[in-house]
């Protein structure tokens, strides 16, 4: 049992009654043994005389991450997935989940349980929001203090183990959504340990991690066996990186590039793919640049201007960031070119933005974007989906713009059959005072997007987190049967038609009437035709079938006539 512990004078193990001294090695790092089986025994440190305290790479806390660890081994778990030979990122679809929310239960179990309903959507991944140890019952997971823990309320370290396993065994790839940036604000016991925060630089959640300060080593340490953890010892696909923008590091080589190098040789050992996606503010494509090129050499990042883009698009909205990409043309740059802020002056940070993607040599597949997802939809003021602005048919736009479109698409769980449930912010953290300061400063996040914080609902009401599970019996109800089946058919089409996951920027084309409201994407043979507006529409197209169309009006139907096709309001055709 090791420790880093630099400034400690004195640390003790202990386990159960007893406390046995540790002995210090190199580096700052303490030695000692646990007593007894190595799986299973509740400990801590004691840090000169203080605590016990949490070990900072614990597997397991069962009682809270206030509380003592749990010895957990990885190893005693028998693996049914030799089989498996993993999923590439290039032509898949990525599934984003809550495990808390996305069934009744909010286990890893019940999760494991719906995977038959994902393979029918044709689900290469299932990415999971992160399920690290927080204070509290339940949490978005972006509260978590231990990186190395499965929460136990989803089912500890076990279940997660046997999740994986279910989903390999169903075809799906695991992603793990991970929290470097930042930690919670109650049960983080690291800097009694040692300097892993900085106060030279901070972020938007308080200090930033020590990434490049003295005793920097040993931290980003910390940060990549975690990473490698949950690719080797849990037999993870793939990491999504959060907010890699808030990573305050300047060193000659950057922790995403040293941890990109080392997942590398990790994949390269267990003949895999390990996958890299980055959640990026910056709109710089040095990040997906390989590393031989001198970029990071990570495997692709979220483009939030695609959803911007749809979004307004769809509904009109033009508060806040949304401001930008009012013209139907924001959309028609975002689809050809990538980031629609490519060195474009945005109004909403005040300053230019961004750096153009080179669309030449760049797959467009390194882009994952999504209509909706986790952040979209619960930092809006209610927690509101698409579903509560728009009808089925331009639902069904949003789901051909994403699936359909030239980039590695992204669903957030229920979008398929247009679920009528919010995901909302919530919080459960035991301290009042934490609680009430949780409150107050979302309600002071939204003022500059212009929304009523009197609608703001309490993070810390239990009733918060009970709308914001997913109903399935909505899936009895007629409109979202007609949707689910039109999600299936898209899956369906990707997969006979090489167009639609051809990654070369070139093969993509788009027309539009901004005053008429329709667009035209062009992959390939493929066209992909679009009316937003509530009005039908004729629009001059080369496509002589139909291969797949959707309207808000179940018995409309597109009307194809000497080059040009005729579209009912609200809907989407797909020619051939």
């Amino acid at each position: 049992m090791d420790v880093w512990a630099p400034a400690a004078e004195t640390v003790g193990l202990v386990a159960g009654d007893a406390t046995a001294p540790m002995t210090r090695g190199d580096a700052g790092w303490w030695h000692g043994s646990l007593p007894g089986s190595a799986d299973g025994v509740d400990y801590g440190f004691l840090l000169d005389g203080a605590g016990p305290f949490p070990d900072p790479r614990s597997r397991r806390q069962p009682h809270g991450v206030h509380n003592l660890s749990r010895s957990f081994d990885p190893a005693t778990h028998t693996w049914q997935d030799d089989a498996w030979t993993g999923r590439q990122l290039a032509g898949a679809t990525i599934y984003e989940l809550h495990i808390g929310t996305f069934t009744p239960e909010g286990t890893l179990e019940a999760a494991a349980g719906r995977l038959d309903h994902l393979v029918s959507l044709g689900v290469d991944f299932v990415e999971l929001l992160p399920v690290n140890g927080f204070n509290g019952t339940h949490n978005w997971g972006y509260d978590g203090v231990l990186w190395y823990a499965v929460h136990e309320g989803y089912g500890g370290p076990a279940a997660y183990q046997r999740f994986v396993d279910a989903c390999h065994a169903a075809g799906i790839g695991v992603i793990q959504d991970v929290v470097h940036n930042h930690l919670g604000p109650s049960g983080n016991y690291l800097p009694n340990y040692g300097p892993y925060l900085s106060d030279a630089e901070g972020n938007t959640w308080g200090a930033s991690v020590n990434l490049d300060g003295q005793d920097s080593d040993e931290v980003r340490r910390y940060i990549i066996d975690s990473a490698l953890m949950w690719l080797r010892d849990y037999h993870v696909d793939g990491l999504r990186l959060d907010a890699v923008h808030a990573l305050k590091d300047h060193s000659a080589v950057h922790l995403l590039e040293q941890l990109a190098g080392e997942v590398a040789v990790l994949s390269a050992s267990v003949g895999r793919p390990l996958t890299l996606i980055a959640e990026s503010d910056l709109n710089d494509p040095k990040l997906i640049t390989p590393r031989e090129a001198n970029g990071y050499g990570l495997d692709a990042q979220w483009s939030d201007d695609f959803h911007h883009a749809v979004h307004v698009a769809l509904t009109g909205e033009t508060v806040g960031y949304y401001a930008d990409f009012a013209p139907l043309g924001a959309l028609a740059k975002v689809l050809t070119r990538g980031f629609f802020h490519d060195g474009t002056l945005s109004t909403f940070r005040g300053r230019h933005h961004g750096r153009p993607v080179d669309t030449e040599r760049m797959p467009a597949w390194r882009l994952v974007v999504a209509s909706q997802n986790h952040d979209q939809i619960g930092n809006r003021a209610i927690g509101d989906r698409l579903s509560a602005q728009l009808d089925t048919g331009q639902l069904g736009i949003a789901a051909a713009l994403t699936l359909l479109g030239p980039f590695t698409p992204m669903l957030f769980m229920g979008e398929e059959w247009g679920a009528r449930t919010p995901w909302q912010f919530f919080t459960s953290h035991p301290e009042p005072e934490l609680g009430l300061a949780t409150a107050e400063g979302r309600i002071g996040e939204f003022a500059r997007m212009g929304w009523d914080p009197a609608v703001v609902p309490d993070p810390q009401d239990p009733a918060t987190f009970e709308r914001s599970k997913l109903d399935w019996s909505e899936l009895q109800r007629g409109d979202s049967g007609r949707l689910l089946a039109f999600y299936r058919d898209l899956a369906g089409l990707r997969r006979r038609l090489a167009d639609l996951t051809d990654p070369r920027f070139a093969r993509v084309a788009v027309a539009y009437d901004e005053a008429d409201g329709w667009l035209l994407l062009s992959r390939g043979e493929t066209e992909i035709v679009i009316n937003l507006s509530a009005t039908a529409r004729s629009v001059p197209v080369a496509g002589q079938s139909v291969l797949l169309a959707f309207a808000n009006n179940a018995e409309a139907s597109p009307r194809l006539d000497a080059g040009r096709v005729l579209l009912p309001p609200h809907s989407v055709a797909v020619l051939a």
